[in-house]
């Protein structure tokens, strides 16, 4: 696999986790978890791939990793502000509610 492409997966596996780490206080053991949660498994997809830890690949990690944090952030805040209901720290689990109130019956 090329590092372009690990790299976009590990963007989409930090997305959820960024969502997550909006919602809860700075700090705490739920945003330490936000922020780390992700790295065994970007661990695992590197020796997978075979790209292993070449120190040119950290610069595209470390961005996939921001980058999908940041727009889970910036996707809960989007979100929040036009929210009629409360939302909760899973990503998929406010698609799935905001998709089943848009549902015509």
């Amino acid at each position: 696999m090329t590092v372009f492409f690990v790299a976009a997966i590990v963007f989409v596996i930090n997305v959820p986790f960024g969502y997550w780490r909006a919602n809860v206080r700075k700090f705490s053991a739920g945003w330490f978890l936000a922020v780390h949660g992700p790295v065994p498994a970007v661990v695992l997809l590197r020796i997978l791939s075979g790209l292993g830890f070449s120190l040119f690949t950290v610069p595209f990690m470390v961005g996939a990793f921001l980058g999908g944090q940041l727009l889970g952030g910036r996707m809960f805040s989007w979100r929040k502000s036009r929210a009629e209901e409360p939302l909760t720290s899973c990503l998929v689990w406010d698609f799935v509610k905001s998709s089943g109130r848009n549902r015509i019956s």
